[in-house]
């Protein structure tokens, strides 16, 4: 099984989601850019509100694909140190790539949010959404940064998911409902015959629209 594209594999994983259909008390939270496009499918089906949680992964030098953490707002930092003592890197490599992710992390709330505040997530349930975890460096850091927020219920979801991830992720979240988890990803993108990248202004333009149909009138 694979999927077409980002909003195909939304539409998909909306289907595992529709217990929360209508609940005003749920919101879903994409992790850009890639998990807009799912997020903006299932927030779509379920018929509840649209935001994001930005988060940056921390690839290995040299394997940018390949995440030895993650950070988010709110200054949350998740270090993997099995990649990391597996592949030696050093502690001056890490801070470098953590310095240069801070940046676009910024970059990206300005661009994304502007001045829209945050969501009040108190006592709500929160689906947390990307388009694929690897290690699920980047879902533990959007975890992490969520936390303060107190929600009531968070739940962990993706249209595919490395069975060890799916696994390591279980106890850290309320549910975790994925649509494939083989036991050999290779790679995320292996899993859809579109898997080219969401851009900056695709990103703005499903958010603007997601808020636009959630305001008063929209």
């Amino acid at each position: 099984m694979r999927f077409r594209d980002r909003h195909d594999a939304g539409q998909q994983l909306a289907r595992q989601l529709m217990a929360y259909a209508g609940n005003p008390n749920v919101w879903v939270l994409a992790l850009p850019r890639g998990g807009v496009p799912v997020a903006f499918e299932v927030a779509q089906a379920l018929a509840v509100p649209l935001d994001i949680c930005v988060v940056r992964k921390l690839g290995v030098p040299g394997q940018p694909e390949l995440a030895m953490g993650a950070i988010a707002t709110g200054g949350v930092c998740i270090l993997n140190p099995a990649v990391i003592q597996e592949l030696s890197i050093r502690e001056a490599e890490i801070e470098a790539v953590i310095q240069r992710e801070l940046k676009e992390l910024s970059r990206r709330e300005r661009l994304y949010r502007g001045d829209r505040p945050l969501p009040d997530l108190s006592g709500r349930t929160v689906i947390l959404i990307d388009d694929g975890l690897a290690t699920g460096a980047t879902l533990r850091a959007a975890i992490a940064a969520l936390q303060s927020r107190q929600p009531q219920r968070l739940i962990g979801a993706a249209p595919v998911a490395a069975h060890t991830a799916v696994q390591e992720l279980r106890d850290q979240v309320d549910e975790i409902v994925v649509t494939l988890a083989p036991h050999a990803l290779h790679a995320i993108g292996l899993w859809y015959d579109d898997f080219s990248q969401t851009s900056d202004a695709e990103v703005q333009r499903l958010l603007s629209l997601a808020w636009t149909m959630q305001s008063p009138g929209g």
